[in-house]
């Protein structure tokens, strides 16, 4: 054993650890334990073979650190250790020991701190492999000594800092890769003395800024990945010029312009993904010559125009195409009916027309399809369920029109349909009954027609999604739908469904998050069955006939309840205080009915919408857009998911009575509040002012009577406002928002105001004369101050004056003192 040179145990499960005498054997050269299921630590002794060239310890379950002792084995050339549990950090001494090291792979393992500078001292290095460690700190710049380094890896690390302009110096490099780490600043411009490169993968990092230009340098690129980076600019126009590239991405960056023209000139390129940019432009013509394209995502934030026929060919080898959210035009040519391995067609969201050609029904590899918000027009080919391999069928907002086609196939995979927004014709489709693993399914705003079959709710068991909108539908709702257990989506508002709906659904086990049966013809008493469905968010029965009653116990059973829509009803009675613990309602419509009673105080304590911030909605297991009809801003509008936004409380046409309560003015978050067309009385909350977020208030035609608080001033986002047909009185506030209401109508029959936009107010009795009362009051004063100062000098001066007047005063007044002395005598 002492003159064993090789030893080679590989893919034998020994288990165990690594024996320490190994060490012993001084003239082995080469070792091989990969794959053998050993669990230790790796012994120093092993530094003491210093003749070993090769070591493979690959693939097994080694675990502590790498023994600095190592660096004993002076004439290592290959040293393989990946994929185990190693960890702490790589000695540097192995570089300046190991001159002879030409491979070193590390990578899969735990290994932390910083890549040694020391690295550099092993010139003769051609592989060098540290991905999917720990690694931290900058790469170092003597990387760029190994001037024989061919395949330098390392990504998935949490390496940061920039790319050192070193590397370019490492001129027969074919491999560089960097994904998966922190590094930032720019692609250094000496990348382009990398011209053996053909591998360039800087993958999700922080880099950003342009490309350098030198980068059409590298005539050897066949591989670029630059995704998921901070990169922006243009691409250099002669980027792929001349070469053969395979794979070019660019996804995720804020790259602008157009692509360069020539990018797939070798039209090799099998993957190509811009998707998340700002593009716009022409595509480049070589992608139709591209027969070996396999991936293509164009999607998410550009532009792109052109004919798409004139851009795609003939692809046997696609997989994948994303083009939606651009602007690409012209019709689908028979030539997409080469492309028999497409397995993912998504082109929604441009302005492609025409009709779907029969030769469409050979991708019959086809699993997503999204054709949908185009201008596709006509009949779907007779073919159409030729693809039944399809889980995922969008086609909804365009112009096609006619029956959807019937399906000659025992069973579709289908999972999703959206059909909505066309003009698809017939009775409820058949081809649904075919489809048991059907989840979504949404036939909205066509002109289908009919009763809806009862085997809805047994053939069809996982719908969770079930939305007709805005259709002809007519007749009873089946019982049957109350086995579908998984519906959380019901929507059959706008169609002329009659009868009532106290049997036709579930009364336990319901997992309705939405409820739609706004504008058909249902009566009777509000449905029960409601009642065990605690997971509602959306209760829409508005504009039918059901009458009798609102219940208490929707305050307590529908504690997820964010929109509240009863409005155009036959409901009756009080409005139930109970609906106060509606802790996420933020939308209540309960317009046009014929409640009585007063508004409940407690309403103050509407949770959702005491905030001036939307309410956290709890977000829904599936993609469904809400939708529901609001009363806004004087005509009826049809919000989406934008509701979200919305706040308010609509108790307009009914019979209520009383005040309105004060506690109303709590609700910070309102955006709008009606209450007209009723009986209120009293005056106006004086805190009305508070609701700084009301941008519609109608109050008009009630009796309500006093002023109008000041604090109305103070709703700068008011932009509409009713109080007419009341009997208020007084001057009008004034504001800044309030003076841009220039309507008087908006004051109308109030007998008693005035001011803007009506007439000038008159001064009533005694206003407007206080400082006449002053003046007149100082002139009274002044008046008998002269008075006095005149009486006397009108006497003492004659007195003084005229001698006569001044002896007969004198005499007078001695005659008068001597009476006064008889008398006291």
């Amino acid at each position: 054993m002492s003159q064993l040179r090789v030893l080679v145990l590989y893919g034998n499960q020994l288990g165990g650890s690594i024996p320490p005498v190994l060490g012993r054997l001084k003239m082995l050269q080469h070792l091989d334990v990969k794959i053998a299921g050993l669990v230790s630590t790796i012994p120093p002794e092993l530094g003491n073979l210093d003749n070993v060239n090769f070591i493979d310890l690959s693939m097994n379950q080694l675990s502590g650190g790498l023994p600095p002792e190592l660096a004993g084995m002076r004439q290592m050339c290959e040293f393989g250790i990946s994929s185990n549990k190693l960890a702490g950090q790589i000695p540097p001494a192995l570089f300046t020991s190991w001159l002879e090291l030409i491979s070193f792979q590390v990578q899969n393992n735990s290994f932390s701190g910083k890549i040694p500078p020391e690295i550099g001292k092993a010139t003769k290095l051609i592989i060098l492999f540290l991905f999917s460690n720990n690694l931290v700190g900058h790469i170092p710049a003597e990387l760029g000594e190994l001037v024989r380094l061919n395949q330098l890896d390392l990504s998935v690390n949490s390496l940061t800092g920039s790319i050192p302009s070193s590397l370019g110096n490492l001129t027969q490099l074919t491999r560089l890769a960097l994904f998966f780490n922190r590094l930032t600043g720019v692609i250094p411009t000496e990348i382009g003395s990398m011209t053996a490169l053909q591998v360039l993968d800087v993958n999700t990092n922080s880099l950003e800024g342009e490309l350098p230009a030198t980068i059409t340098s590298l005539r050897n690129l066949q591989y670029l990945a630059l995704f998921d980076n901070n990169f922006n600019g243009t691409i250099p126009p002669d980027l792929g010029k001349g070469l053969s590239l395979t794979d070019a991405s660019f996804a995720n960056n804020s790259f602008s312009g157009e692509l360069p023209q020539r990018l797939c000139d070798g039209f090799a390129l099998q993957n190509f993904t811009v998707n998340h940019n700002n593009f716009s432009g022409r595509l480049p013509s070589c992608l139709k010559n591209c027969t070996r394209l396999f991936r293509m995502r164009l999607e998410g934030g550009n532009q792109f125009t052109g004919d798409i026929s004139k851009v795609f060919g003939v692809h046997p080898n696609l997989d994948y195409l994303d083009v939606s959210g651009n602007q690409l035009t012209g019709n689908l040519s028979s030539d997409w009916s080469q492309c028999t391995n497409l397995t993912l067609l998504n082109m929604n969201g441009n302005r492609i027309s025409g009709n779907i050609d029969a030769a469409f029904c050979e991708l019959i590899s086809l699993r997503s399809l999204d054709l949908s918000n185009n201008q596709f027009t006509g009949e779907l080919p007779s073919c159409w369920w030729k693809l039944k391999s399809m889980w995922l069928m969008d086609l909804s907002n365009n112009g096609f029109s006619g029956e959807l086609p019937i399906s000659t196939s025992l069973g579709l995979e289908l999972q999703s349909l959206r059909v909505a927004n066309n003009s698809f014709l017939g009775v409820f489709p058949s081809v649904i009954e075919t489809c048991r693993s059907l989840a979504i399914l949404d036939l909205g705003n066509n002109m289908f027609f009919g009763d809806i079959p009862s085997w809805v709710g047994t053939n069809v068991p996982l719908l969770i999604i079930l939305s007709l909108p805005s259709n002809n539908f007519s007749g009873v709702v089946p019982p049957e739908l109350s086995q579908l257990s998984n519906l959380l989506v019901l929507d059959l508002s706008s169609n002329s469904f009659s009868g009532e709906i106290l049997t036709a659904m579930p009364n336990h086990n319901c997992s309705l998050e939405s409820f739609h049966l706004a504008g058909n013809g249902f009566v009777g008493a509000f449905p029960p069955f409601l009642q065990s469905c605690n997971s509602l968010a959306t209760l829409d029965i508005g504009n039918n006939r059901f009458v009798g009653g609102i219940p208490t116990w929707i305050g307590s059973q529908l504690p997820l309840l964010n929109i509240l829509r009863l409005r155009s009803n036959n409901f009756t009675g009080d409005i139930p205080p109970e609906l106060s613990r509606l802790s996420q309602l933020q939308l209540l419509d309960m317009a046009k009915n014929s409640l009585t009673g007063s508004l409940p105080v407690a309403f103050g304590n509407l949770k959702s919408m005491r905030h001036n911030l939307p309410p956290l909605v709890q977000p829904s297991r599936i993609f469904h857009l809400e939708r529901v009809n609001i009363s806004w801003k004087g005509r009826e509008q049809t919000f989406w998911n934008g509701i979200g936004l919305i706040t308010g409380i609509d108790l307009s046409c009914n019979l209520l009575m009383e005040n309105i309560p004060d506690e109303l003015t709590y609700l910070k978050g309102l955006r709008f509040l009606n209450l007209s067309s009723n009986d209120l009385s009293g005056s106006i909350p004086e805190r009305i002012g508070s609701l700084e977020l009301l941008e519609f208030l109608d109050l008009s035609s009630n009796d309500l009577s006093g002023g109008i608080p000041p604090s109305i001033s103070n709703l700068l986002s008011l932009g509409m406002l009713n109080l007419s047909n009341n009997h208020l009185w007084g001057r009008i506030p004034t504001g800044s928002q309030l003076q841009t209401l220039t309507d008087p109508s908006i004051y109308g029959n109030n007998l008693g105001l005035c001011g803007f936009p009506l007439s000038v107010c008159e001064p009533a009795l005694g206003e407007g004369t206080e400082d006449h009362s002053k003046v007149g009051d100082l002139g009274l004063c002044y008046s008998v101050i002269l008075g006095i100062v005149s009486g006397f000098w009108l006497w003492f001066g004659a007195l003084l004056f005229l001698q006569q007047w001044r002896f007969s005063f004198l005499d007078f007044v001695d005659s008068l003192g001597i009476k006064i002395a008889a008398v006291r005598r």
